[in-house]
């Protein structure tokens, strides 16, 4: 069974949500039947690289909230990550484009290290203080902690068009597949959840579409030869 989920690095409930689902698919009974894959979605996609703000300021931006508003709903998420066992640092964040990020996810999941790669993201925007955004040097230092080549991270940076279409077509079957916001699971391209959703929720759907998944149909009249285990058939014998 393979499951997808859309997110954005910018995104603190994708945060929450990915350790959410995490520990839900750790107690699944059919954990290794199931296939994980992260797809790009952009909160900001218009967002030039070097526009980067305060994230108090953004949000009061785009919500019309005050800031103490805002601030409050900082440390509330501050609250659900800590309870996930997450670091989340509620004051001094900031907020920027996300693509290249974006793009060097896909570097690292052609060469099987799209996790960790994420992984390194998502604790670097939320939980340290340097920036992650419109700083190369920065992201480069994550890819190689997550097991990348520094040279190939600095490639991709360097070439605005190193995966983009990937990203966009990921954009692109997000919305054909309804999703207006993130995190964004879709489970066997049959089920679909949207949000940050408690650990048994997500449990829920895991068994639900397991247990739902089509059984092969065998179209066979049984006298079409073939090879097995113990070797092929030899006609006429």
């Amino acid at each position: 069974m393979r499951v997808e989920i859309w997110s954005d690095i910018a995104c603190p409930w994708c945060y929450v949500g990915k350790a959410r689902f995490e520990k839900a698919l750790a107690a699944f009974p059919h954990r290794d039947g199931v296939e994980v894959v992260h797809r790009s979605f952009e909160l900001d996609p218009g967002r030039a690289k070097d526009d980067v703000q305060p994230v108090l300021t953004m949000l009061t931006a785009k919500y019309g909230m005050s800031e103490a508003q805002a601030q409050a709903g900082e440390d509330n998420l501050g609250a659900q990550a800590a309870a996930e066992g997450l670091d989340y640092r509620t004051r001094g964040r900031d907020h920027g484009s996300t693509f290249d990020m974006h793009r060097l996810l896909h570097l690292a999941k052609d060469a099987g290290r799209q996790e960790a790669l994420l992984d390194a993201l998502y604790r670097a925007n939320f939980a340290e203080e340097r920036s992650v955004f419109a700083d190369d040097a920065r992201l480069v230092g994550l890819a190689v902690a997550a097991g990348l080549e520094a040279d190939a991270a600095r490639a991709v940076l360097a070439d605005p068009t190193a995966y983009a279409d990937e990203v966009r077509a990921d954009e692109r079957e997000a919305a054909q597949l309804g999703a207006t916001g993130v995190p964004f699971f879709v489970l066997d391209r049959k089920y679909g959840v949207s949000g940050a959703q408690p650990a048994e929720v997500f449990a829920q759907a895991l068994t639900q579409a397991w247990g739902e998944r089509s059984p092969l149909k065998l179209i066979d009249d049984g006298g079409a030869e073939a090879c097995g285990p113990d070797g092929c058939a030899v006609p006429g014998r």
